[in-house]
This record gives C-alpha cells, structure tokens and sequence, in this order.
C-alpha cells in the first residue's frame, strides 16, 4: 500500500467521443477534474450535484471550453427520497450509460445524523451510491455493458472489525471521523460483491479506485482544528487533483481493464482490500439492510 502510493496512474491516450459518462458530485474536487477529463476526449456529461447553480457553472464551462455535451440531475445525497428520484432518471434515459462514476461525498469529524437517524458520512458516502446503482441496475444489464466506478479510499482499513449495521448512529460505538469515513469505504467495497453476482455474464464492472493524497476542499466543514491540520501536513504532501482524474478516465475507458471486475485500485494499481471487505456474508447482510434504509423494499 505504501509503496503505491508513490506510482503515477497509467495513461489511457484513447478518445471517448459520445458516450455517456454519469458523475456524482461533479461541481468540485475529483468531480470537476474528472468532468473535465472526459469532456476534453468527447465524451457527453451527465452529472448529479445538490447545487443546481454549480451545476449550471459547471456545464457552461465544459461546452465553452470542449464544446462537450453536459445535463445534470439535482439530489441532495442527504435525502434518500431525492437520490431514488435521480435514479429513477437515470434508468429512462434513451442511451446507454457508459461510466458511472461515484464521487460524492462527505468527511465529518463530528456527528451527524441524517433525519432516519443514520450517520451522515454513511448516507452521504455508501447509502446514495447504493441507491443509484439499484436503480438502474436492470438498464445496465439491459445495455450489456458499462463500468461503475467508486472513489474508494484506503481508509476502508480503519473499519477494521467490519460494520455496525446495528449501529449506524454510533450510540454504543466510538464515532470518529476516520472510524465513520472507514465503514462507509468499507459498504462501498461490500457492495462491490453482490454487484458483481448480479452482473456476471454480462459486459457490466463495477470497480473501485483509491486517488490517494489529493489536494481537494474536502474536509472545509469541520473546524477550525481539523482545516489547520489539514493545510498544515496533509495538503503540503498533496497531489494536483489531475491525477485522481487520470486514473479514472484509464479505469472507465482502457481496454486494458476492460474485463476486470471486483477490484480495488491504487490509481490504476490492483492491491488487495482489507479482509472485512471480502466477506460475502457481510456483503449479504448489508444488501439487505441498505435496502431497507434506501426504502427500495
């Protein structure tokens, strides 16, 4: 792991001209990069922000700077109802959606609880991208192809004894910003199995990738504490967001990766997940808890 964190991702020099590339939380950080990215090769952009003025910026941008194709779906990733109403748009649109790309998310070092009563990281950063996937699951197989892709982390190993499913308000655990920030990587890799079964035989992967230390505002909504430790040691070692983008344009795009599925990536490097992570039981029990807090039962 650390070893990799010093590789440079691999380039993918190959156009993507008019496919659909799906992006959450594209109005800042890896979003914009990544929007960017795949704008620049041609590709048509749909993305899925709480803002709709960013959104607006955002796609104003890509069409002046690319002449790129850009639409966007509001939803709060907060709200369960709103990311079931994206999803449900996603699965009528017309054409094929080539890349799905999950971005957004949070990083709190306090609390927070959503209005079910469910830490808010967790919603925010594995309960929505559950959502959207559930939701156009069937369009997907349907189409025969397509890649999902999560912002993943190596902070999935700080969940190292698994997930609370009993106790996703953090009442009989100690809740910390990288405990909170671990399960929610932790789901996203879980998930990424029973994904996986349901798409098998078809041309359909859902992967993950860890940007490593990328210079991006997460984070700016904690305290005064926690953006001076910030700036001070983790932004001075940071890298320009453009890489985070390079790796996923290789891992939506590439030929080389085309058949891979299930796997956890380093940028463009394979490294092997926490144990936790590949316990198909686990992953069972969280598909069927998740849906019943996404209301999808």
């Amino acid at each position: 792991m650390l070893r990799n964190q010093r590789l440079n991702p691999e380039i993918c020099p190959d156009p993507f001209d008019n496919r659909v590339v799906v992006i959450t939380g594209a109005t800042s950080g890896i979003g914009t990069a990544a929007a960017r990215k795949f704008a620049a090769r041609g590709a048509e952009i749909v993305c899925i922000n709480r803002s709709e003025s960013k959104s607006k910026e955002l796609c104003a941008a890509l069409y002046k700077d690319y002449g790129a194709k850009c639409s966007y779906l509001l939803a709060d990733f907060a709200n369960p109802a709103e990311v079931r109403a994206a999803a449900e748009q996603l699965a009528a649109l017309e054409g094929n959606i080539d890349v799905l790309i999950h971005n957004a998310g949070i990083y709190n070092t306090q609390k927070i609880l959503t209005a079910n009563q469910i830490d808010l990281v967790f919603q925010t950063n594995y309960l929505s991208t559950f959502i959207l996937n559930y939701g156009i699951k069937e369009k997907l197989r349907r189409q025969n192809s397509g890649r999902i892709l999560f912002v993943n982390s190596e902070a999935h190993r700080f969940a190292v004894w698994g997930l609370h499913l009993d106790d996703l308000a953090w009442e009989h655990h100690a809740y910390s910003g990288l405990n909170s920030y671990g399960a929610a990587k932790m789901a996203q890799l879980l998930s990424m199995i029973k994904l996986n079964e349901y798409f098998r035989g078809s041309g359909v992967t859902v992967n993950a990738m860890h940007p490593g230390n990328i210079k991006t505002n997460s984070g700016q909504n904690n305290g005064v504490v926690y953006k001076f430790f910030k700036k001070l040691l983790i932004d001075r070692s940071a890298r320009p967001i453009e890489v985070a983008a390079e790796a996923l344009y290789f891992l939506g795009v590439s030929d080389t990766v085309k058949q891979m599925t299930g796997k956890f990536f380093n940028l463009t490097t394979v490294e092997e997940p926490a144990p936790p992570a590949l316990d198909a039981e686990a992953a069972e029990e969280l598909w069927q808890r998740s849906l019943e807090l996404g209301g999808l039962t």
